[in-house]
């Protein structure tokens, strides 16, 4: 079992991911000897190609496994790939990249920005997390105060934890100032600019409250096959919400006694954890299209015999797709044999 670890970490150590492929154009078979002999002419950077795997589960992809890992990185230093080939009618751009970079590269979160309405103008706030944050993707703000966010999952964390400990300060300045005024005016970013101090999670000023903000798929993960990170005494309460690829973690204190350092140790454990799985855990998703119930509760059932062979593959079914999550080597194999 290790020696056929070892040989499957090696295999995706030596593919790449396709994307961009003509769909449906070609038949599979000639479409996947067109892509061999790109990957094969030397003017690509290519060399010696083991297998092409096409189709996949992703419309338009495909994973080009070589048989010398040099030849990835060779492959990876060409600027523009070109799909070229007389049987296409014109030529098609692609873009290669590592297995192992093609999964939790983007995800998405809603975040509710109304409780900043009494205290900003909204669309100005808007405007300066883009020019802050501009690795992420912002959606329209919508009338009830909620936009959409898309990046990687670090930039979200970072924004999520940001607005955080935002929304907390301004909590805690309006006790100060309860007396004043309801009637104070919105404040402006050109009078109040926003910090750009960000932290791993958000705590009370005396500790007895911690928030972790996590990867959704690494958070079912660590609960599924990590549960002692959660374990804790009575004197500790964890608590959890889902938002879509985001879930925010809250450990609080619950006992008569405070114990602030034991409430930080806690979501210290629970970070850890997830900086090592975010780091290797990878995802595939298995669509099923227009495939019938029978049809679903058999991919079901596949998964379920190939579980005793992948131990550490966490699978996740839902009404359109099942998602695959482990480590890049199994979950490769798995969704293959699926």
């Amino acid at each position: 079992l290790c020696a056929q670890a070892t040989a499957q970490a090696a295999k995706s150590a030596r593919t790449v991911v396709i994307a961009g492929v003509p769909d449906g154009l070609l038949g599979d078979d000639v479409m996947t000897d067109i892509l061999m002999i790109h990957f094969q002419m030397a003017k690509n950077n290519g060399g010696d190609v083991e297998e092409v795997t096409y189709p996949t589960t992703k419309k338009g992809v495909a994973y080009v496994t070589f048989e010398d890992q040099e030849v990835v990185e060779s492959v990876l230093k060409k600027a523009e790939h070109r799909l070229e080939d007389k049987r296409l009618s014109r030529c098609y751009p692609l873009k290669v990249t590592r297995y192992c970079e093609n999964v939790f590269s983007s995800v998405t979160s809603v975040l509710n920005m109304s409780v900043f309405k009494d205290e900003f103008v909204l669309e100005d706030l808007i405007q300066e997390l883009k020019k802050k944050s501009t690795a992420l993707s912002f959606g329209p703000l919508q009338s009830n105060g909620h936009v959409s966010v898309q990046g990687s999952f670090p930039a979200i964390k970072l924004l999520r934890d940001f607005l955080l400990i935002k929304a907390k300060s301004l909590s805690e300045k309006d006790k100060v100032e309860g007396s004043e005024s309801h009637q104070r005016p919105k404040r402006r970013l050109q009078q109040h600019r926003l910090t750009t101090e960000t932290s791993n999670s958000v705590g009370d000023a005396d500790g007895e409250k911690q928030v972790v903000v996590l990867d959704t798929d690494t958070y079912r993960y660590m609960k599924c096959f990590f549960p002692r990170t959660f374990l804790v005494n009575d004197d500790v309460v964890i608590s959890d919400v889902t938002d879509g690829d985001v879930t925010t973690v809250y450990v609080e204190n619950a006992g008569s006694r405070s114990d602030a350092g034991q409430v930080l140790r806690v979501k210290e454990k629970i970070e850890d954890q997830s900086i090592k799985l975010h780091n290797a855990l990878r995802k595939e998703q298995i669509y099923f299209g227009k495939h019938t119930g029978d049809e679903k509760r058999r991919y079901a059932q596949v998964c379920r015999s190939l579980k005793p062979r992948y131990p550490y593959v966490l699978v996740i079914p839902y009404n359109t797709h099942i998602d695959i999550i482990g480590n890049s080597s199994e979950i490769f194999e798995f969704t293959k044999e699926v």
